[in-house]
């Protein structure tokens, strides 16, 4: 729920008690309900108790360990969203018309988006100290299904949706390349046939991973299956295994990072590669940004290049 752009109704009488309702109801637990909320789980029960006591019927009860509304929860969940909804609405246009000296940017990333997201932000931030932003880290899944329930204003993507399902914008390119341990025997060779390259054992990313997307297509589009030593969660986990002699990988360049000395690691010089692939810019088809929004992805097509390709061609020399 856009909780966050309408705090300022929040601070009063029913519509707290209908906030915190509205997370329990969501959320199923009391306690994941404070953790949202950033208040102790006591004071979760007190806005419950009183505002049970306002309707003068039960809202909630407990099955199991989950709690779950009852009919009349339901019935009040469906109008906390519609007033929520409404307010987060009236906010928008509010902040449109205070231009950028308020106003909040929600923005959601994909895993390797974490190592340039926060510098685009930072200076996003130092040119408009008045606006609030929060950064979400997901797996693509994960920011697919934010997007679906318009969670966030922005989303960037290294593997975008299908066309059609949301609006798209390149922003920077994300070159996939191979990386190996720096001692590997490939490590010296050049134009590494794509055949010769499948047969080491390669560490991939679980399913749903954009990365693991990348490395599929491009091993089908040669034709060969790939030889799986392993399957991880994380670039982060691939990195480690790498490094520990497990086998090799393709990954985004930018998973070492924008200041990460390439001492133990190395890109393989594989028939192919690099990839020409993109971080993208999305949001849901008909979504009316806010003018946060607008500034943020114009800043970025301004200033994405010399604050990361350039930075890290500075650490590369």
């Amino acid at each position: 729920m856009p909780q966050s752009k309408i705090k300022r109704y929040l601070k009063h009488g029913t519509l707290p008690q209908l906030s915190v309702f509205e997370a329990v109801a969501r959320l199923g637990s009391y306690t994941r309900a404070g953790e949202e909320l950033y208040m102790a789980q006591p004071t979760v029960s007190v806005q419950i108790k009183k505002l049970t006591e306002t309707i003068g019927v039960p809202l909630l009860e407990q099955v199991g360990k989950r709690v779950h509304p009852t009919d009349a929860g339901r019935e009040l969940y469906a109008t906390c969203q519609e007033i929520f909804g409404k307010l987060a609405a009236v906010e928008e246009r509010f902040a449109n018309l205070r231009g950028l000296e308020s106003g909040r940017l929600r923005l959601a990333v994909s895993t390797t988006g974490k190592y340039f997201a926060p510098r685009l932000l930072g200076a996003f931030v130092q040119k408009h100290p008045g606006i609030e932003v929060s950064l979400q880290i997901h797996h693509r899944e994960t920011l697919l299904e934010r997007m679906a329930n318009n969670t966030d204003d922005l989303y960037i993507f290294a593997t975008p949706p299908q066309e059609g399902e949301a609006v798209i914008q390149k922003i920077l390119p994300n070159p996939m390349v191979v990386f190996a341990r720096a001692d590997h025997p490939l490590a010296r060779q050049k134009n590494i046939p794509f055949e010769r390259f499948a047969k080491e054992p390669f560490l991939m990313r679980e399913p749903g991973s954009g990365t693991r997307m990348v490395a599929q297509q491009v091993f089908e589009s040669h034709g060969v299956k790939p030889t799986i030593r392993m399957e991880l969660s994380t670039n982060e986990a691939i990195k480690q295994a790498i490094l520990a002699g497990l086998g090799v990988s393709i990954l985004s360049r930018y998973t070492l990072g924008l200041d990460v000395e390439q001492d133990q690691l190395v890109t393989l010089d594989v028939e192919g590669f690099p990839l020409e692939h993109h971080w993208y810019f999305s949001y849901p088809v008909g979504k009316q940004l806010s003018a946060v929004s607008q500034a943020f992805m114009a800043f970025t097509r301004q200033h994405a290049k010399s604050l990361v390709q350039d930075h890290l061609s500075r650490t590369k020399s």
